[in-house]
């Protein structure tokens, strides 16, 4: 799956000018934690969340002492957000972006590793077409078997790795997937394995693929179990 499969398109956005007052009452309204920041051409600038907002909620009697501040090593905006009267001052730039052809698996690591809850989709030229968020993730991690099975049939085995499906067989029972048929080399019977764990909804691999040895003597075998945290 790819991001343009499960994102939200044409999401809610705000503009750097917009008051925070304004743009709070529109994640209250909308049940959203977090919004797009566009310039007039909708190039994404920044993100507002709720995380940003709360800043100004903790107003003045957040704020301590100069050494305190020092001591703690807090982010060099934070008193900026405190005081923050309109997005741009509020919202959190730059931005980590991704394209929308780009696997589920990058967007759930990029997640986890810039610890961000929402990523906004742009094209090429850095515009907004749609945002994917932790839920959206979620979402496609509980596919159903044959969904997962189809995926894999078709994406990973023919189109990724370019090899005939007939000559694999696929089995998901509650995300765990079966390989077994056989295969030419054993460089493809060890990528299938790896590159099906990166497909949403997938919980471990057990592959019994065999593989034709390169000297066409007589087939290797090749017996793995692989989980997935």
């Amino acid at each position: 799956m790819r991001v343009a499969d499960v994102m939200t398109i044409d999401p809610l956005t705000v503009r750097s000018e917009t008051s925070l007052k304004d743009a709070a009452a529109i994640l209250a309204h909308e049940q959203i934690s977090g919004l797009p920041v566009v310039d007039a051409d909708n190039h994404v600038v920044g993100v507002l969340s709720e995380g940003d907002v709360l800043f100004k909620e903790r107003g003045e009697v957040g704020k301590k002492g100069l050494l305190a501040r020092w001591l703690e090593h807090p982010l060099p905006d934070d008193d900026a957000k405190i005081d923050a009267r309109t997005v741009g001052e509020a919202m959190t730039a730059p931005v980590v972006t991704i394209g929308p052809k780009r696997p589920l698996a990058e967007a759930a690591n990029t997640m986890i590793d810039q610890g961000v809850k929402r990523l906004p989709v742009v094209d090429p030229e850095g515009k907004l077409i749609g945002i994917v968020t932790r839920a959206d993730l979620v979402r496609a991690f509980v596919r159903s078997d044959e969904e997962i099975a189809a995926e894999i049939r078709d994406d990973v085995i023919r189109r990724t790795l370019w090899i005939a499906p007939e000559s694999v067989e696929v089995t998901v029972e509650g995300g765990e997937v079966r390989l077994t048929g056989e295969v030419e080399t054993k460089a493809d019977a060890e990528l299938i394995p790896a590159f099906i764990q990166r497909v949403p909804g997938v919980v471990s691999v057990l592959s019994k693929l065999r593989w034709h040895e390169e000297n066409g003597d007589h087939a290797g075998r090749l017996l793995a179990w692989h989980k997935q945290p």
